[in-house]
């Protein structure tokens, strides 16, 4: 296991503990701050941050461009994100109705094609992401085309 790997593992336990001390509620505030005080920070370095990117998408009723910063894998052209929140957050749901998305990752930008949300274990997921331990047990999964 790599050093990125390792410090992704510490990072998913930890979110698991957090959530597992705030519950539900607890979470969706959270994510609420880290929507309007973290991400917007993240935002401005978080592609020389190793194991993490931007998804770039589209608002599906409103059209308006977001961009989220998550904790990201790339593995052999394709691209995976454990989804700590759900696979109901807005951004997956925008992401997964669009079809596809832009990722920022590192100094590149790619095209997330087929975007779809797997269980954590599913077979031919990297072996440092099937054990990280997450509350949803979920990841979203697609390929990475270079633009």
């Amino acid at each position: 296991m790599t050093a990125m790997q390792r410090i992704a593992d510490v990072v998913a336990v930890a979110a698991e503990r957090i959530s597992a001390i705030l519950g539900a509620r607890g979470m969706r505030l959270m994510a609420r701050f880290q929507r309007r005080v973290t991400n917007p920070l993240l935002r401005r370095w978080v592609t020389r941050l190793p194991n993490m990117a931007v998804i770039e998408h589209r608002g599906r009723k409103s059209g308006k461009r977001y961009e989220t910063p998550v904790m990201a894998f790339v593995h052999d052209r394709e691209f995976l994100v454990v989804l700590n929140y759900s696979a109901t957050s807005d951004w997956v749901r925008n992401v997964q109705a669009a079809g596809s998305a832009t990722i920022r990752y590192g100094n590149r930008c790619y095209r997330l094609d087929e975007p779809r949300v797997v269980p954590i274990d599913s077979p031919g997921l990297p072996r440092a992401l099937r054990t990280v331990r997450t509350p949803e047990r979920c990841a979203l999964r697609g390929s990475l085309i270079p633009e």
